[in-house]
């Protein structure tokens, strides 16, 4: 298993044009192709410098990995501290949301999905039995 974590991001929601930003934790296990552990970074941020929400980047950093070098499996969290949340709306100041994208072995195997998200150990997610599949979001 391959994990780049903590990766800092910066993107602006694209329903609110206000700024989100916080940090991404990305894994895969290869196949036969490995991609350069520099490039991580630089994927995460293509997708999030653009209009965006945080659902579809983590789900887009996820594909595009998958796509490109047919791992085992690809796993990506992001963690968010949304603007729109703090400053407008509610005006919850320490809240943050958590998103997740689990394919291949990440998304079938509960012993490698528990042991990734145990080497990120992201505040504030539990890890649950039943995951659904695609895109999970935890926040508050």
């Amino acid at each position: 298993m391959v994990i780049v974590k903590d990766i800092d991001f910066y993107s602006l929601c694209e329903h609110h044009l206000l700024p989100f930003f916080g940090k991404c934790h990305v894994a895969y296990i290869p196949r036969k192709r490995v991609i350069g552990l520099s490039k991580i970074p630089r994927l995460v941020d293509v997708f999030a410098r653009r209009l965006q929400i945080q659902e579809r980047l983590t789900n887009q950093i996820a594909e595009t990995i998958r796509e490109k070098i047919d791992p085992l499996g690809v796993a990506v969290v992001c963690e968010g501290t949304h603007l729109c949340m703090s400053m407008r709306g509610v005006e919850k100041q320490n809240s943050f949301a958590i998103t997740s994208a689990m394919l291949g072995v990440f998304r079938d195997s509960a012993r490698t999905r528990m042991e990734f998200l145990e080497l990120i150990k992201v505040r504030g997610l539990t890890p649950v039995s039943t995951v659904p599949a695609g895109l999970a979001c935890v926040g508050d």
